[in-house]
């Protein structure tokens, strides 16, 4: 018995499993250990690699995907190779072909997680014929539950993509989205697409905690992303409540709502993924808004009331840039006297 090769084996197993059913099955988890880093890794590599190339970056999520679900192959296949490894006398070769190699056994390992049924080699009876229906099982669970969170994943990307579509179909920039809302006298109409928006928001914020991998599914078009698209929509959001007469703002419960769950997203994935930026985004243009006739409050209460946005708005351009996305804006950061900015 060679405890070295077994107790390896073991360790490689257990670990694969807990990784994989953590990623897999525990919704409020995120990634497993392993999972996690490896995203991470991977992303901070084709980042360095092809921060200007479009086309690259697009293909990140899949790429990363696949690695994970290969690594997962890799461990479960090495961890079952050494146990198997752990005794010279673990496997018959029913062939009588003579003494059992390293390829004889990571063949019958194969074969069995993978649940084949070759049979050119057989487990000895005892034990090792009960730790032979283990790997079987283990092949079983870890191909069903790739398959189903394959799909997953590809339904949450899906329903990522239209939410962006949906909210860039009202402008891509905060003051458009503003001026797109306003009727000449009011914000009608605005009330049913927030509603819209916030329950599509949600979706993808439990997606993300179910999902970690979706995070890094990065769209060739900036129409087709959500952080620039909720970026966007959070400032037009904002510069409806701050920047706006009361009188003339649209229903308060949806706009709270809609800012509610804007902030649930920002949570999830700051807690998770990226840090605020150091810098906090330059204001929204008032004057847009007065050139399309929307009254606005002063410009000392406005930026008095933005001010006290700095945070979450530092949380926002720091998704932005970790998507290697503009802010919606188009204009540079700026840094803020620490002395007159505050929490949201």
């Amino acid at each position: 018995m060679n405890l070295v090769y077994l107790t390896i084996g073991v360790v490689l197993l257990l670990g694969t499993i807990v990784d994989l059913l953590w990623t897999t099955l525990w919704v409020e988890g995120g990634a497993g250990p392993l999972t996690s880093r490896l995203m991470a890794w991977t992303w901070r590599s084709l980042r360095r690699i092809g921060a200007q190339n479009e086309r690259l970056l697009s293909l990140s999520g899949l790429l990363i995907f696949v690695l994970s679900l290969t690594v997962w192959i890799v461990l479960l296949w090495s961890g079952w190779t050494l146990i198997f490894a752990g005794a010279e006398s673990a496997l018959i070769d029913t062939l009588d072909r003579g003494s059992v190699s390293w390829f004889d056994r990571i063949y019958f390992t194969g074969y069995t997680i993978f649940t084949l049924g070759i049979g050119d080699f057989a487990p000895r009876e005892g034990i090792w014929q009960v730790i032979t229906v283990l790997a079987t099982g283990s092949g079983l669970l870890f191909v069903t539950l790739s398959v189903t969170y394959t799909l997953s994943v590809l339904d949450a990307v899906t329903q990522k993509r239209a939410f962006a579509n949906n909210v860039s179909g009202f402008g891509t920039q905060s003051e458009e989205i503003v001026r797109t809302a306003w009727d000449g006298e009011e914000f009608r109409g605005l009330d049913l697409p927030l509603n819209s928006f916030v329950t599509q928001l949600t979706i993808l914020t439990e997606n993300h905690n179910a999902y970690p991998v979706l995070h890094y599914f990065h769209s060739a078009h900036d129409k087709r992303s959500p952080t620039v698209e909720i970026a966007a929509l959070d400032e037009a959001l904002s510069l409806i409540k701050f920047g706006i007469p009361e009188p003339h703002q649209p229903n308060g419960i949806v706009l709270r709502n809609a800012r509610k769950g804007i902030e649930n997203y920002l949570e999830t994935l700051h807690q998770t993924f990226v840090e605020p930026a150091d810098r906090t985004p330059s204001l929204p243009d008032l004057n847009a808004l007065r050139e399309g006739g929307i009254p606005t409050v002063s410009d000392e209460e406005f930026v008095s009331s933005f001010d006290t946005l700095s945070k979450r708005r530092r949380i926002l351009l720091g998704i932005v840039e970790s998507d290697e996305r503009q802010w919606p804006s188009g204009k540079e950061g700026h840094s803020q006297d620490p002395s007159k900015s505050n929490s949201s």
